[in-house]
């Protein structure tokens, strides 16, 4: 029997990433053939009082499991909250966990996607401002991604997923009298993805979430950050997972931060990191099943 290993790096130690993988895994039901390991230091550092020490932990954890991922000791990852801000002031380069990872694996064909309750959406961009959204859209990113989302979506059972594709205009451009990026760019873009499986859209994004959450979806592709992020974590805030579409191993990690402002004061809910390891662990398993299974997974 193979056996699964997977990582958990705790995060920024100032923050509440220790204290939720500590209550996630004292009621965590795995499988036998599953092996955890859990690293990043915690002892001094003050709960709720972030230091560089406190980022250079985080960022420590992170190119430690990087090296357990790449030589194929770890399966998976879960990765718990840093503070970007944090990290950025002692060099890190990376908008977030999800860009560090794909760049240690050298990978360029990644995507961030949201997976709670009855909704999963996938991020054609992501950390950027919004003043660039608009013009960082083109047809090529928005079939890329929205292939690595009907993929993570068999990946996970369904096996021909319906995907909606949002616009980014209010009302979906109202026939470009709000916007031209729907006519453009992105109808044509769904023209293309339909080629390769159920998609459909362009859709107004004020509607379309609710859509999917009624069933008539598998998946909404987004075009920006907060377009998916929104609706995720109003439906399912303290159960989201943030996946990393494309990268060679499975990564996860609950959709919330460090929450500096609770850490140590017994408030912290483990609900996402439970659910970020129980997705590991039956994505790691699924892959163990089926090799022929492509090496699309990875999760902020």
């Amino acid at each position: 029997m193979n056996v699964i290993r997977i990582g958990i790096t705790r995060g920024d130690p100032a923050g509440i990433g220790p204290e939720i993988i500590e209550s996630a895994l004292r009621d965590l039901v795995l499988p036998d053939d599953c092996l955890l390991e859990v690293v990043g230091e915690t002892s001094g550092h003050a709960p709720g009082h972030p230091t560089e020490a406190s980022a250079r932990s985080a960022l420590d954890a992170m190119e430690f499991a990087a090296a357990k991922l790449l030589s194929g000791e770890w399966n998976a990852i879960v990765t718990g909250p840093v503070c970007k801000h944090a990290l950025h002031q002692i060099g890190y380069r990376f908008p977030g966990q999800t860009e560090f990872f794909a760049a240690k694996a050298g990978i360029e064909n990644f995507a961030m996607c949201l997976t709670g309750g009855a909704l999963t959406v996938a991020l054609v961009t992501a950390h950027i401002p919004l003043s660039r959204v608009a013009g960082s859209l083109t047809g090529d990113e928005i079939v890329r991604v929205g292939g690595l989302l009907r993929d993570f979506l068999m990946m996970r059972g369904i096996e021909s997923p319906r995907i909606a594709v949002a616009g980014v205009n209010p009302h979906a451009g109202e026939n470009g009298d709000l916007g031209a990026e729907e006519i453009e760019i992105i109808a044509p873009a769904v023209a293309r993805l339909s080629e390769r499986g159920e998609f459909f859209g362009p859709f107004a994004p004020d509607t379309v979430f609710h859509r999917a959450v009624s069933g008539e979806f598998d998946g909404v592709l987004c075009m920006y950050h907060d377009q998916g992020l929104i609706p995720l974590k109003l439906l399912a805030f303290h159960e989201g997972i943030n996946v990393t579409l494309g990268l060679p191993f499975i990564r996860t990690s609950p959709d919330h931060g460090t929450a500096f402002d609770i850490a140590g004061k017994g408030l912290a809910r483990a609900d996402s990191m439970k659910s970020a390891l129980r997705l590991a662990v039956d994505l790691a398993l699924k892959r163990s099943w089926n090799p022929a299974v492509p090496p699309i997974v990875s999760a902020d």
